[in-house]
């Protein structure tokens, strides 16, 4: 037996924990109505995975749990669970026992279970579509619907027949292919718009690589031009700078001895020095120039007296020539403007003149020319010979100072004399000295003069040393750009040999133009270029991975369009020829169920044409209704042809309630023998049978117990009778209670009655 037993806890009418254990080939389950045997029939359906509560006679998912009653509390969740005998491996599961088990809770939330490890829908489904097992399969067929196979369209009739056949695993690898083709080709146009998305940026990046490309070769080339520039000029600088020692090394050998010489010279000059003999030199200078001094003073004081006495001697004069004075004597006007002329002309005199001596006498003739004015137009008087006595005896005073006067200067000027001698002998001595240390002097100003050109000369070679180094500057820098640019591996600097003529400037400068040329070109170009061939190469590897996707995703498109061909070849195939079996084993069971007659199934081909009666009706249906009704009309469908004997009876629509029920049992067991599946529960199916059909159709599943497991529920004695197990169920307050009896012990114990 494959099904063991099932176990319910909480589902519909069944609060408490129930088993139904099934050890024989057929158990019947009986009971009043009312009393949930059908709840067992929907408990089967709903550990299989049923999804429509509908089909379980509820609204909402917690319909099925019990709600409860006044003696016992409501259920929080149902739960089913169904045991199956795999030891012939009916199912894919590497165990000897597989038990199934659904809960739902209150919020209509479920959960699945595989031998207590908690397993999808999806899962499920899949393990029992391996077994020929289904929710909605033709193996449980609930009451009321053993005709359901005579009133479903043509497109559903071929699906319970293809499911009876065991073809649904091939619509569910045929569904699988056709969900993993959509996804192939959803894949495949998004890996296509990524392709188109990054093509544009790929074209960029390759225009950019060409350009890295050619700044490469221009490196190259800068390399190349670098290695013979830089050997060239350090060749250059290296020759320079020997060359610029040698120019040093005399210069300064020659400035280190001049320099000697000049500190002996000038220490020479420093001790030869005669402080003393200046000494006395600066004392009889200054000695003159006092004495000098005084002899200005005294002599200035001589003048000034001589023309006083001059003065006076004058006045005397005039006054003596004058014997009377008269009032009215007239003076011509010739004579006053002559005296005028007179002493303008000794002013002019006096105003060029700065010697103070010069002054006096300029002043002593202007007073002689006022006196003798005045002398000659004025009368003597006893007065005047008073004055002329008075002015006599002050002359005669002068006259005594003038002496005095003239007795010191002449010490001054002998003292003078004296001094001025003794200053010539000391400056002649002074001077032999001075010779000897001009000589000196000389000689300390030709080696100072030669001194001044050594510096001049070094300061040029040091000029020219700081040219060199700045060149040697530029030198390594220009070499440290040129490594950072092209790589130090690159630059091949391969010397000039010694001795070896070195290129000239200018072509060096032309040399220097070209790579700076380049490297404007390569800075034109622009840097980054690692970046850019890392990206482009990240890129490329990107388009070449869509590439082989694309091709990869057609090729696997190709290959689920090829295996949903092959797929859907197979299910015709198979039903073709299950088809033709059920037919065989319908047209026997139906002969057998009304003693002769005919019943056949036709497999109906797509309408080619439609009838315009059809297309009148096509426009009264919705859109839902009218592709439904495309889809039936475009599917492959199972006619029902039948003719009972002795009746010109043909059609399902012109049989009875009894004929409906025996042809649809004739054609489910039909069904069920060309593909037996490992359980088959018959809900009351046999309700409308009379007693002599009741035996017919005992006879029949005794015949099909030998090849399937068979549950029935049932009102029917008869076919109680070919139950080994009859489970009873009856119901006290919405509760049902379950009772079993086992015939075989109950025979052996009534001693077969």
């Amino acid at each position: 037996m494959y099904l063991k037993k099932i176990e319910l806890s909480g589902f519909k009418s069944f609060p408490r924990p129930s088993t139904l254990e099934f050890t024989t080939p057929i158990t019947a389950i009986v009971g009043p109505n009312g009393s949930g045997k059908s709840n067992i029939a929907e408990a089967v359906r709903f550990v299989l995975g049923e999804q429509s509560i509908k089909s379980l006679r509820g609204k909402r998912g917690e319909d099925l749990i019990f709600n409860g009653t006044h003696a016992i509390p409501r259920q929080s969740k149902a739960s089913v669970a169904v045991t199956f005998d795999n030891t012939k491996r009916i199912f894919d599961v590497d165990y000897d026992q597989v038990s199934l088990k659904r809960i739902m809770h209150r919020d209509s939330t479920s959960e699945y279970l595989i031998n207590d490890s908690r397993m999808r829908l999806k899962d499920i489904l899949e393990t029992l579509s391996s077994a020929h097992i289904g929710a909605s399969s033709h193996h449980i067929i609930s009451q009321g619907e053993a005709d359901r196979i005579l009133l479903a369209s043509l497109k559903e009739r071929r699906g319970m027949i293809e499911d009876a056949l065991g073809l649904k695993i091939y619509h569910y690898k045929k569904l699988e292919s056709v969900r993993k083709l959509d996804k192939t080709e959803e894949n495949l146009d998004q890996v296509e718009a990524l392709k188109k998305e990054i093509e544009p940026h790929l074209a960029f990046l390759e225009k950019q690589v060409e350009k890295i490309k050619r700044a490469e070769l221009l490196r190259k080339e800068l390399a190349d031009l670098c290695g013979v520039y830089l050997a060239q000029e350090e060749s250059y600088l290296n020759q320079q700078k020997t060359h610029l020692t040698n120019k040093q090394e005399v210069p300064n050998k020659e400035l280190q001895d001049i320099e000697k010489q000049i500190s002996s010279l000038e220490a020479t000059l420093k001790n030869a020095q005669t402080e003393p003999a200046s000494e006395d030199i600066l004392k009889i200078e200054q000695e003159l120039q006092a004495l000098r001094q005084k002899k200005d003073t005294v002599s200035r004081a001589f003048g000034r007296l001589e023309g006083v006495i001059e003065y006076e001697r004058q006045k005397i004069k005039e006054v003596s020539e004058k014997s009377h004075t008269d009032e009215n004597t007239s003076i011509s006007v010739i004579s006053i403007r002559k005296l005028q002329n007179d002493i303008v002309l000794y002013q002019k005199q006096a105003d060029d003149e700065e010697d103070p001596f010069m002054l006096k006498v300029i002043i002593k003739k202007v007073q002689s020319a006022v006196n003798s004015f005045f002398t000659k137009y004025l009368t003597s008087t006893p007065a005047n010979e008073q004055a002329v006595s008075l002015l006599q005896s002050t002359l005669k005073q002068k006259e005594e100072e003038k002496q005095n006067i003239e007795k010191e200067l002449t010490g001054i000027q002998e003292k003078e004399q004296a001094l001025h001698e003794e200053h010539i002998a000391l400056r002649q001595k002074t001077e032999l000295e001075h010779n000897k240390e001009r000589e000196s002097e000389r000689t300390l100003f030709a080696l100072q003069n030669k001194k001044t050109e050594l510096i001049s000369k070094i300061e040029v070679l040091k000029v020219k040393q700081e040219q060199l180094d700045t060149l040697e500057v530029n030198f390594k820098s220009f070499k440290e750009d040129a490594r950072t640019l092209v790589g130090v591996e690159k630059i091949e600097i391969v010397l000039v040999p010694e001795g070896a003529e070195i290129e000239s400037r200018q072509k060096q400068e032309e040399r220097k133009w070209a790579i700076e040329r380049i490297k404007i070109k390569i800075e034109e170009i622009g840097g980054g270029g690692s970046d850019v061939m890392e990206e482009y190469k990240e890129i490329q590897e990107r388009n070449d991975f869509l590439k082989r996707e694309i091709e990869d995703l057609r090729k696997s498109a190709e290959s689920l369009n090829g295996l949903i061909k092959e797929l859907e070849e197979k299910i015709d195939t198979l039903f073709k020829e299950g088809v033709r079996k059920i037919n065989t084993r319908f047209q026997e069971l139906f002969s057998l169920m009304f003693g002769g007659g005919k019943a056949v199934l036709n497999i109906i081909a797509p309408s080619q044409k439609r009838s315009k009666k059809n297309e009148a009706v096509e426009d009264l249906l919705s859109d839902e209704e009218f592709k439904e009704h495309m889809e039936q009309e475009e599917a492959e469908g199972i006619e029902i042809d039948v003719a009972l004997p002795k009746k010109k009876v043909k059609g399902l629509q012109m049989l009875s309630g009894g004929e409906r029920a025996l042809t649809s049992i004739a054609l489910i067991f039909a069904m069920t023998q060309v593909k037996p599946p490992p359980f088959l529960i018959l809900d009351e199916t046999d309700a409308a049978l009379d007693e002599t059909n009741s035996k017919k159709y005992g006879e029949m599943l005794k015949k099909l117990s030998g090849q399937t497991q068979l549950i029935l529920i049932t009102h029917n004695r008869e076919t109680m009778t070919h139950a080994g197990v009859l489970y009873g169920i009856t119901a006290v307050e919405g509760v049902s209670h379950l009772l079993s009896v086992k015939f075989d012990e109950a025979q052996e114990l009534t001693g077969g009655v």
